[in-house]
């Protein structure tokens, strides 16, 4: 019998899960995954194993629409009928914000939940659809132990100084200070480093994770020590329908000139800028890159142009620079998007080596390149895994055993 555990990775409109082993090493395979789309809508059910083939997964009954809590109780009712020789132990989550008070992962109890709780104005479009997956799994089945694993985690090793705004200290006594996200991204890569640099992956290594959400990490012996988001998953680079950095002037125009609500300009913010807002056309790269319209050559040059200055404010915070790594969606399969930021960044000591990186090799520099750049694949759910094995490993093993899951 395999202990098992479950990673969930709830989102507004969709969750996100996979079932992983306890025992052996922490990269092997997933068992199974898969996700419930159009949470609050119409749902739809995907399920695959490890080697791709679909699983028979069910047709959600009644009137269609489902909240977070009908989604979870279907996908346990659904995973009592598809383990084959497996027994559930834990349920570990993705959580966006921990605050100042987690800097590990940690065993979810009432006291952990009143906290992610205060932390929602922080991470409103994430920290609510989190809360609401744990909750659900608790009421549903008390007796499933669960796992919080939070992004901002990693970068809680990062010096005070680059933690702190310019602000009274009062607000920075209060919580308000740059914590930094896509820290379970960020740890997946820094323990997968050395196999890649070998002995260069304790130097100074940026690591760029572009996708719909951006950021970047500057890691000196694969720990944090500067990142481009902040106290918010707003600040740093230009994303997908986010700003990115901005003056905060801006803001207070908006408010006091044309008479926005703090409601309004939150989702200008969120959900209006970034590449879809200088397009006017797409958040997706992809589309993007193959427009032949002016404002998507220029949503993509800012892109471009906002993420080889923070590389050079990155370079500066860690005295130099070793290696970039591209990862996430954007970084791991845009090579146009790679190689303009590498050209523009050839200053660092970066060759690029155009042929390596259309082909999409995991190195993408020459030899004699002073810095490295290279293409590294992430999986938050591998470390999300991995952290909740760790938690639950000295607790008592709970038992949920089921059948074989029908490939369909």
């Amino acid at each position: 019998m395999n202990d098992t555990v479950l990673v969930v990775n709830a989102g507004s409109s969709s969750i996100k899960f996979a079932l992983y082993p306890v025992e052996g090493n922490w990269k092997t395979g997933v068992i199974f995954r898969g996700q419930i789309e159009g949470i609050g809508h119409v749902p739809r059910f995907h399920a695959w194993r490890h080697d791709g083939t679909a699983l028979a997964t069910p047709v959600p009954s009644g009137n269609g629409r489902f909240a977070h809590a009908e989604a979870l109780a279907l996908l346990l009712d659904w995973l009592q009928d598809s383990m084959q020789g497996c027994r559930l132990v834990g349920a570990g989550h993705r959580v966006v914000h921990g605050g100042e008070d987690y800097a590990t992962p940690v065993l979810i109890d009432e006291k952990v939940i009143r906290t992610l709780e205060s932390l929602i104005p922080l991470a409103r479009l994430h920290e609510p659809y989190e809360l609401a997956a744990i909750l659900a799994i608790m009421k549903l089945d008390p007796g499933i132990p669960q796992v919080a694993c939070f992004d901002t985690a990693f970068h809680r090793t990062q010096p005070p100084m680059a933690q702190l705004f310019a602000l009274p200290r009062e607000f920075n006594a209060a919580g308000v200070k740059r914590y930094g996200f896509h820290g379970l991204s960020y740890e997946y890569i820094a323990a997968v480093l050395p196999e890649y640099l070998g002995t260069n992956a304790d130097g100074r290594v940026v690591v760029a994770h572009l996708g719909a959400g951006a950021s970047m990490c500057a890691m000196r012996a694969r720990t944090s020590v500067a990142t481009t988001m902040g106290f918010t998953a707003l600040e740093g680079l230009m994303m997908g329908t986010r700003s990115g950095a901005l003056d905060p002037g801006v803001l207070l125009y908006l408010i006091q000139e044309k008479g926005m609500s703090p409601q309004e300009v939150n989702d200008l913010l969120y959900n209006r800028s970034g590449l879809l807002g200088v397009s006017g056309l797409s958040a997706d790269m992809r589309v993007l890159l193959a427009a032949d319209h002016p404002h998507a050559r220029e949503a993509v040059a800012l892109f471009v142009y906002r993420a080889c200055r923070e590389l050079g404010s990155l370079a500066a915070a860690l005295g130099g620079l070793d290696a970039l790594v591209f990862t996430g969606g954007i970084g791991e399969h845009a090579a146009e998007i790679r190689a303009r930021v590498c050209e523009q960044s050839a200053w660092l000591g970066i060759d690029l080596d155009a042929s390596a990186n259309a082909r999409g090799a995991a190195c993408i520099t020459r030899k004699r390149a002073r810095a490295s750049a290279w293409v590294i694949p992430t999986n938050e759910e591998i470390v999300i895994a991995r952290q909740t094995c760790q938690v639950l490993a000295p607790r008592p093993q709970r038992r949920v055993e089921a059948a074989a899951p029908a490939a369909r």
